[in-house]
């Protein structure tokens, strides 16, 4: 023992605690240091060493009694058995089994897990959507690289008529365990990765295996109103396990591309049509292609300013779940000739000088008529 740091303080918890409140105290801290959680961390494996002896004595009634007497004096001279407060058994082996259930897949229960095929793994596959294929709904077709069932073995690894034996490194338990000090660790057999047997003579596609890379293709159903970020499932079409192991689950992942005209938040739809300052003050109307490839028309009324939102009910994007459409936004921004033909800036010349078009920019009146106050009140 490097340092002789007190085991209540480092399981945090009262001297005088009782059974219940010294085991969550030791999961919660065992869960948090664990070395799977913190790979390369040197001091949370120490902190974790530290945590496990201090919880290896406390947990025993014994040991405890005598660690409240005298310390860590207890346990020099050999008192804890090789240098070891619990010597070779761990008092805490039901702890390690939560531990190892959590951190290698339920994987490290007592017993060993059952032997038998491995699941393959998930796969994930990234796909670009349209908004036209997100409104309507389509069918797209995919390509990729994943372990698929042997042919030849049809799984199993070995050639035809080949018989398995059971592993001899793990017995055929799937697992091998491995002490470390006071540390037993289950972790999957090398030999027979989890299977609990050996393949005498292995398939040569395969190479005892079960499974190849192959390039598949699939047709993916993408529904009406998925957004950026949704997920499809599709079962079993994730990576073949290894010996005949169940299929993981491919899932995709949408994205959508950029649309020239459309911006998007959930169901609703938003654009930014520009306007004339003529069509504006004037009234007018805006006509627009939808996604639904139906025109939309929205009245302008006279007067309109820079930045008005009209709202239409019902064209926007439809909802994931089938359950109504969302509505669709249009925001006009007023557009300033750059290009005036001589007559044309003759009429504006005219407008200006008229005393009445002062009176048709209200928030311009009313704005310079503040701005002169204020200047006339700095000047008196």
């Amino acid at each position: 023992m490097h340092a002789e740091i007190d085991y209540y303080e480092l399981l945090e918890v009262e001297k005088g605690c009782s059974d219940a409140v010294l085991k969550s105290a030791y999961r919660k801290l065992a869960m948090r240091w664990h070395p799977d959680k913190n790979p390369g961390d040197a001091t949370a494996e120490a902190r974790f060493k530290s945590i496990s002896e201090a919880y290896g004595v406390l947990s025993d009634p014994q040991k405890r009694a005598a660690y409240d007497r005298l310390g860590h004096a207890a346990f020099r001279q050999g008192g804890g058995g090789g240098g070891s407060p619990f010597g070779d058994a761990s008092p805490f082996s039901d702890i390690f089994s939560d531990i190892f259930d959590q951190f290698m897949g339920g994987q490290g229960g007592r017993g060993g897990r059952r032997s038998g095929p491995q699941r393959g793994a998930d796969v994930r596959y990234d796909l670009q959507v349209s908004f036209e294929d997100a409104f309507h709904g389509a069918e797209a077709d995919i390509s990729l690289d994943v372990a698929v069932t042997c042919d030849h073995c049809v799984g199993t690894g070995g050639k035809p008529g080949s018989r398995n034996t059971v592993c001899g490194t793990c017995n055929g338990r799937g697992q091998v365990r491995m002490q470390n000090g006071m540390f037993i660790v289950e972790r999957t057999c090398p030999q027979c990765h989890g299977s609990g047997q050996v393949i005498s003579d292995p398939c040569e596609h395969c190479h005892g295996e079960g499974r190849v890379e192959r390039r598949k293709s699939l047709k993916v159903k993408v529904p009406k109103g998925v957004d950026d970020g949704t997920r499809i499932r599709l079962a079993d079409e994730g990576e073949a396990g290894p010996r005949g192991g169940q299929n993981g689950d491919l899932y995709i992942f949408i994205h959508m591309k950029p649309h020239p005209i459309w911006k998007r938040d959930g169901t609703t739809l938003f654009a930014q049509v520009p306007m004339s300052f003529v069509d504006a003050a004037l009234g007018g109307e805006i006509e627009i292609p939808g996604l639904d490839k139906q025109p939309i028309e929205v009245k302008i009324p006279a007067g309109t300013q820079s930045g008005r939102q009209f709202r239409v009910r019902g064209r926007g994007m439809p909802a994931l779940n089938g359950h109504g459409t969302g509505d669709l936004v249009i925001q006009v921004e007023l557009e300033t000739p750059t290009k005036l033909t001589g007559r044309q800036k003759e009429l504006l010349e005219e407008f200006r000088g008229n005393e009445s078009a002062h009176e048709a920019c209200p928030k311009s009146k009313g704005f310079f008529d503040r701005l002169k106050g204020a200047w006339d009140e700095l000047t008196e």
